[in-house]
Protein backbone atom coordinates (compact mmCIF):
# COMPACT_ATOMS: atom_id res chain seq x y z
CA UNK A 1 0.00 0.00 0.00
CA UNK A 2 1.55 3.54 -1.28
CA UNK A 3 -0.82 4.85 1.59
CA UNK A 4 -1.64 4.32 5.52
CA UNK A 5 -4.11 1.91 5.90
CA UNK A 6 -6.66 4.49 8.10
CA UNK A 7 -9.36 2.78 10.15
CA UNK A 8 -11.41 4.68 12.20
CA UNK A 9 -11.90 2.59 15.61
CA UNK A 10 -13.67 3.14 18.84
CA UNK A 11 -11.04 4.60 21.52
CA UNK A 12 -12.34 1.87 24.64
CA UNK A 13 -11.19 -0.96 22.16
CA UNK A 14 -7.75 0.59 21.95
CA UNK A 15 -7.57 0.76 26.31
CA UNK A 16 -8.78 3.97 26.42
CA UNK A 17 -10.77 4.95 29.64
CA UNK A 18 -13.83 6.42 28.24
CA UNK A 19 -16.66 4.15 28.97
CA UNK A 20 -19.31 5.72 31.33
CA UNK A 21 -17.98 3.70 34.28
CA UNK A 22 -14.55 4.91 33.60
CA UNK A 23 -13.47 1.97 32.40
CA UNK A 24 -12.26 -0.04 28.89
CA UNK A 25 -12.54 -2.93 26.39
CA UNK A 26 -9.54 -3.40 24.88
CA UNK A 27 -9.43 -5.68 22.27
CA UNK A 28 -6.04 -7.50 22.20
CA UNK A 29 -6.65 -8.59 17.98
CA UNK A 30 -6.62 -5.54 17.29
CA UNK A 31 -4.18 -3.73 19.29
CA UNK A 32 -1.70 -5.87 18.75
CA UNK A 33 -2.34 -7.88 15.29
CA UNK A 34 -4.26 -5.95 13.04
CA UNK A 35 -2.70 -2.51 14.83
CA UNK A 36 0.60 -3.35 12.92
CA UNK A 37 -0.71 -2.55 9.66
CA UNK A 38 -3.25 -0.09 10.21
CA UNK A 39 -3.48 3.54 11.45
CA UNK A 40 -6.15 3.74 14.34
CA UNK A 41 -8.13 7.30 14.38
CA UNK A 42 -9.59 7.18 17.90
CA UNK A 43 -13.37 8.42 18.78
CA UNK A 44 -15.58 8.03 21.44
CA UNK A 45 -18.34 10.40 20.39
CA UNK A 46 -19.68 10.82 24.03
CA UNK A 47 -16.84 11.80 25.37
CA UNK A 48 -15.56 13.83 22.13
CA UNK A 49 -19.01 15.50 22.32
CA UNK A 50 -18.15 16.78 25.50
CA UNK A 51 -19.33 14.46 28.27
CA UNK A 52 -17.08 13.52 31.05
CA UNK A 53 -15.92 10.29 32.32
CA UNK A 54 -17.40 8.68 34.79
CA UNK A 55 -20.99 9.85 33.12
CA UNK A 56 -24.24 8.83 33.35
CA UNK A 57 -25.42 5.61 31.17
CA UNK A 58 -27.92 5.99 28.11
CA UNK A 59 -30.36 4.52 26.30
CA UNK A 60 -32.16 5.34 23.00
CA UNK A 61 -35.96 5.54 22.86
CA UNK A 62 -38.74 5.93 20.21
CA UNK A 63 -38.57 5.44 16.84
CA UNK A 64 -35.98 2.64 16.09
CA UNK A 65 -34.92 4.49 12.22
CA UNK A 66 -34.33 7.74 14.22
CA UNK A 67 -34.41 7.04 18.19
CA UNK A 68 -33.59 9.78 20.95
CA UNK A 69 -30.32 9.37 23.15
CA UNK A 70 -31.44 9.68 26.35
CA UNK A 71 -29.52 9.72 30.02
CA UNK A 72 -30.78 6.51 32.20
CA UNK A 73 -31.73 8.16 35.31
CA UNK A 74 -31.93 11.82 34.73
CA UNK A 75 -33.68 11.59 31.38
CA UNK A 76 -31.86 14.25 29.94
CA UNK A 77 -31.99 14.22 25.96
CA UNK A 78 -28.84 14.02 24.30
CA UNK A 79 -30.07 13.38 20.76
CA UNK A 80 -29.16 16.66 19.14
CA UNK A 81 -25.95 17.00 20.98
CA UNK A 82 -24.37 14.29 19.56
CA UNK A 83 -25.61 14.09 16.24
CA UNK A 84 -24.36 17.59 15.90
CA UNK A 85 -21.41 16.50 16.43
CA UNK A 86 -21.54 13.18 14.36
CA UNK A 87 -22.47 15.55 11.52
CA UNK A 88 -19.63 18.32 12.13
CA UNK A 89 -16.93 14.82 12.24
CA UNK A 90 -17.74 13.41 9.39
CA UNK A 91 -16.28 16.78 6.96
CA UNK A 92 -12.75 15.84 8.74
CA UNK A 93 -13.65 11.88 8.01
CA UNK A 94 -13.62 12.91 4.79
CA UNK A 95 -9.95 14.65 4.90
CA UNK A 96 -8.31 11.57 6.32
CA UNK A 97 -9.12 8.99 3.71
CA UNK A 98 -10.50 6.77 6.30
CA UNK A 99 -11.05 2.78 4.95
CA UNK A 100 -13.16 1.71 7.34
CA UNK A 101 -14.63 1.80 11.08
CA UNK A 102 -14.64 -0.79 14.16
CA UNK A 103 -17.06 0.32 16.29
CA UNK A 104 -18.58 -0.69 19.99
CA UNK A 105 -21.11 -3.01 19.75
CA UNK A 106 -24.12 -2.49 21.71
CA UNK A 107 -23.36 1.11 22.50
CA UNK A 108 -26.43 4.09 22.13
CA UNK A 109 -23.76 6.36 20.46
CA UNK A 110 -21.16 3.58 18.50
CA UNK A 111 -23.20 0.56 17.96
CA UNK A 112 -23.77 -0.57 14.44
CA UNK A 113 -26.79 -2.64 14.89
CA UNK A 114 -29.19 -4.53 17.35
CA UNK A 115 -28.59 -1.72 19.96
CA UNK A 116 -31.19 -1.82 22.23
CA UNK A 117 -34.14 0.61 21.41
CA UNK A 118 -36.31 1.19 24.29
CA UNK A 119 -40.53 1.82 23.60
CA UNK A 120 -42.33 4.24 25.26
CA UNK A 121 -44.01 1.27 27.51
CA UNK A 122 -40.18 1.01 28.65
CA UNK A 123 -40.25 -2.62 26.39
CA UNK A 124 -36.39 -3.12 24.55
CA UNK A 125 -35.91 -4.19 21.06
CA UNK A 126 -32.85 -4.54 19.57
CA UNK A 127 -33.62 -3.07 16.36
CA UNK A 128 -31.23 0.51 16.45
CA UNK A 129 -28.08 1.52 15.65
CA UNK A 130 -25.88 3.67 17.40
CA UNK A 131 -26.65 7.80 16.68
CA UNK A 132 -23.15 8.21 15.86
CA UNK A 133 -22.38 5.11 13.63
CA UNK A 134 -25.68 5.98 11.79
CA UNK A 135 -24.86 8.82 10.78
CA UNK A 136 -21.37 7.33 9.94
CA UNK A 137 -22.50 4.71 7.76
CA UNK A 138 -25.31 7.25 5.89
CA UNK A 139 -22.41 9.68 5.44
CA UNK A 140 -19.61 6.59 3.77
CA UNK A 141 -22.23 4.48 2.62
CA UNK A 142 -19.32 2.23 0.83
CA UNK A 143 -16.26 2.10 3.92
CA UNK A 144 -16.46 -1.21 5.33
CA UNK A 145 -18.45 -0.66 8.87
CA UNK A 146 -17.94 -3.57 11.71
CA UNK A 147 -18.31 -4.45 15.28
CA UNK A 148 -15.76 -5.52 17.62
CA UNK A 149 -17.73 -8.04 18.93
CA UNK A 150 -18.93 -9.90 15.54
CA UNK A 151 -15.18 -9.61 14.37
CA UNK A 152 -14.50 -12.48 16.88
CA UNK A 153 -15.89 -14.41 14.36
CA UNK A 154 -13.00 -15.40 12.10
CA UNK A 155 -15.27 -15.15 8.42
CA UNK A 156 -16.89 -12.26 9.54
CA UNK A 157 -12.94 -10.75 10.13
CA UNK A 158 -11.33 -12.35 7.11
CA UNK A 159 -14.46 -10.30 5.15
CA UNK A 160 -13.91 -7.17 6.81
CA UNK A 161 -9.98 -6.95 6.45
CA UNK A 162 -10.51 -8.22 3.36
CA UNK A 163 -12.75 -4.54 2.44
CA UNK A 164 -10.39 -2.73 4.23
CA UNK A 165 -7.14 -3.49 1.75
CA UNK A 166 -9.31 -3.96 -0.98
CA UNK A 167 -10.78 0.07 -0.79
CA UNK A 168 -6.86 1.40 -0.16
CA UNK A 169 -6.00 -0.55 -3.19
CA UNK A 170 -8.70 1.16 -4.89
CA UNK A 171 -8.03 4.36 -3.21
CA UNK A 172 -4.15 4.12 -4.32
CA UNK A 173 -5.21 2.91 -7.77
CA UNK A 174 -6.98 6.15 -7.91
CA UNK A 175 -3.92 8.36 -7.49
CA UNK A 176 -2.64 8.50 -10.42
CA UNK A 177 -5.88 10.36 -11.82
CA UNK A 178 -8.93 8.59 -13.18
CA UNK A 179 -7.87 6.04 -16.24
CA UNK A 180 -10.15 2.97 -17.90
CA UNK A 181 -6.73 1.44 -18.52
CA UNK A 182 -5.90 2.04 -14.93
CA UNK A 183 -9.46 0.26 -13.55
CA UNK A 184 -9.29 -2.45 -16.30
CA UNK A 185 -6.10 -3.39 -14.65
CA UNK A 186 -7.34 -3.61 -10.81
CA UNK A 187 -10.57 -5.25 -12.32
CA UNK A 188 -8.45 -7.71 -13.84
CA UNK A 189 -5.98 -8.38 -10.67
CA UNK A 190 -9.06 -8.71 -8.60
CA UNK A 191 -11.66 -10.58 -10.72
CA UNK A 192 -10.85 -13.94 -8.61
CA UNK A 193 -11.42 -12.59 -5.53
CA UNK A 194 -14.64 -11.03 -6.79
CA UNK A 195 -15.61 -14.33 -8.20
CA UNK A 196 -15.25 -15.91 -4.77
CA UNK A 197 -18.30 -14.09 -3.41
CA UNK A 198 -20.28 -14.81 -6.01
CA UNK A 199 -20.89 -15.09 -9.66
CA UNK A 200 -23.35 -11.98 -9.78
CA UNK A 201 -21.09 -9.15 -8.75
CA UNK A 202 -18.10 -10.64 -10.36
CA UNK A 203 -20.09 -10.86 -13.80
CA UNK A 204 -21.88 -7.54 -13.48
CA UNK A 205 -18.61 -5.69 -12.89
CA UNK A 206 -17.00 -7.42 -16.13
CA UNK A 207 -20.45 -5.91 -18.01
CA UNK A 208 -19.65 -2.90 -16.91
CA UNK A 209 -15.63 -3.30 -17.36
CA UNK A 210 -16.62 -4.33 -21.06
CA UNK A 211 -18.53 -1.00 -21.86
CA UNK A 212 -16.15 1.23 -20.13
CA UNK A 213 -14.89 3.46 -23.32
CA UNK A 214 -18.80 4.09 -23.48
CA UNK A 215 -19.61 5.54 -20.16
CA UNK A 216 -17.78 9.14 -19.06
CA UNK A 217 -14.91 8.32 -16.75
CA UNK A 218 -16.15 9.90 -13.39
CA UNK A 219 -19.32 8.06 -13.90
CA UNK A 220 -17.48 4.84 -14.78
CA UNK A 221 -14.99 4.79 -11.82
CA UNK A 222 -18.35 5.81 -9.39
CA UNK A 223 -20.04 3.26 -10.32
CA UNK A 224 -17.44 0.80 -10.56
CA UNK A 225 -16.66 1.57 -6.87
CA UNK A 226 -20.37 0.96 -5.53
CA UNK A 227 -20.51 -2.48 -7.37
CA UNK A 228 -16.84 -3.26 -6.24
CA UNK A 229 -17.93 -2.85 -2.55
CA UNK A 230 -21.47 -4.49 -3.19
CA UNK A 231 -20.18 -7.76 -4.06
CA UNK A 232 -17.02 -7.71 -1.80
CA UNK A 233 -20.03 -7.83 0.86
CA UNK A 234 -21.79 -10.99 -0.35
CA UNK A 235 -20.47 -13.60 1.78
CA UNK A 236 -17.47 -15.71 0.77
CA UNK A 237 -18.00 -19.82 1.04
CA UNK A 238 -16.50 -22.91 1.29
CA UNK A 239 -18.19 -23.85 -1.89
CA UNK A 240 -17.19 -20.35 -3.87
CA UNK A 241 -13.49 -20.67 -2.64
CA UNK A 242 -13.42 -24.31 -4.04
CA UNK A 243 -14.70 -23.25 -7.63
CA UNK A 244 -12.59 -20.63 -7.77
CA UNK A 245 -9.71 -22.56 -6.23
CA UNK A 246 -10.72 -25.34 -9.42
CA UNK A 247 -10.22 -22.34 -11.86
CA UNK A 248 -6.95 -21.65 -11.14
CA UNK A 249 -5.61 -25.49 -11.20
CA UNK A 250 -7.25 -25.78 -14.60
CA UNK A 251 -5.00 -22.38 -15.36
CA UNK A 252 -2.09 -25.10 -14.20
CA UNK A 253 -3.14 -27.69 -15.73
CA UNK A 254 -1.07 -27.89 -18.37
CA UNK A 255 2.56 -26.95 -16.71
CA UNK A 256 2.10 -29.31 -13.78
CA UNK A 257 2.68 -32.97 -13.81
CA UNK A 258 0.33 -35.77 -13.20
CA UNK A 259 1.29 -36.15 -9.95
CA UNK A 260 1.23 -32.57 -8.72
CA UNK A 261 -2.05 -32.35 -10.28
CA UNK A 262 -3.47 -34.91 -8.36
CA UNK A 263 -1.90 -33.23 -5.01
CA UNK A 264 -3.46 -29.99 -5.48
CA UNK A 265 -7.04 -31.85 -6.62
CA UNK A 266 -6.54 -33.63 -3.17
CA UNK A 267 -6.12 -30.69 -1.32
CA UNK A 268 -8.84 -28.81 -2.46
CA UNK A 269 -11.26 -31.24 -2.16
CA UNK A 270 -9.60 -32.05 1.56
CA UNK A 271 -10.41 -27.88 2.08
CA UNK A 272 -14.32 -28.30 0.73
CA UNK A 273 -14.49 -31.55 3.18
CA UNK A 274 -13.69 -29.32 6.34
CA UNK A 275 -10.29 -31.15 6.60
CA UNK A 276 -7.77 -28.50 6.45
CA UNK A 277 -8.01 -24.23 6.61
CA UNK A 278 -7.69 -22.21 3.48
CA UNK A 279 -4.49 -21.17 3.69
CA UNK A 280 -3.56 -25.07 2.62
CA UNK A 281 -4.30 -24.99 -0.66
CA UNK A 282 -4.13 -21.47 -1.19
CA UNK A 283 -0.03 -22.04 0.10
CA UNK A 284 -0.18 -24.89 -2.86
CA UNK A 285 -1.35 -22.89 -5.52
CA UNK A 286 0.84 -20.00 -4.98
CA UNK A 287 3.64 -22.39 -5.09
CA UNK A 288 2.57 -23.48 -8.47
CA UNK A 289 1.83 -20.22 -9.53
CA UNK A 290 5.74 -18.96 -8.28
CA UNK A 291 7.38 -21.66 -9.65
CA UNK A 292 5.67 -21.86 -13.40
CA UNK A 293 5.33 -18.20 -13.47
CA UNK A 294 1.30 -18.04 -14.88
CA UNK A 295 1.20 -14.45 -15.29
CA UNK A 296 -2.55 -14.41 -14.62
CA UNK A 297 -2.77 -15.84 -11.63
CA UNK A 298 0.60 -13.88 -10.76
CA UNK A 299 -1.03 -10.66 -10.73
CA UNK A 300 -4.53 -12.09 -8.43
CA UNK A 301 -5.02 -10.10 -5.40
CA UNK A 302 -6.86 -13.76 -4.26
CA UNK A 303 -3.46 -15.26 -3.50
CA UNK A 304 -2.93 -12.65 -1.11
CA UNK A 305 -5.31 -10.02 -0.11
CA UNK A 306 -4.26 -9.31 3.20
CA UNK A 307 -0.98 -9.67 5.15
CA UNK A 308 -0.23 -13.11 6.10
CA UNK A 309 1.03 -12.55 9.58
CA UNK A 310 -2.66 -11.87 10.40
CA UNK A 311 -3.75 -15.08 9.75
CA UNK A 312 -7.25 -14.91 8.45
CA UNK A 313 -7.13 -18.28 6.52
CA UNK A 314 -5.65 -20.31 8.89
CA UNK A 315 -9.66 -21.80 10.10
CA UNK A 316 -11.09 -24.17 9.39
Amino acid sequence: MSEPIRILISACLLGDQVRYDGGHKRDAFLVETLGRFVEWIRVCPEVDCGLPVPRESMRLLGEPAHPRLVTGKTGVDLTERMEQFARSMMKAYEAMDLCGYICKSNSPSSGMARVKVYSDSGMPARSGAGIFTRIFMEHFPLVPVEEEGRLQNPLLREAFVERVFCLRRWRDMLRGGLSRRRLIGFHTDHKLLLLSHGRAGHDELGRLVARAKSIPLRRLHDGYLALFMTALAVKATVRKHTDVLLHMAGHLKLVLSGDERQELQDIIRQYHSGLVPHIVPITLMRHHVRKHRVAYLERQVYLNPDPVELMLRNHV
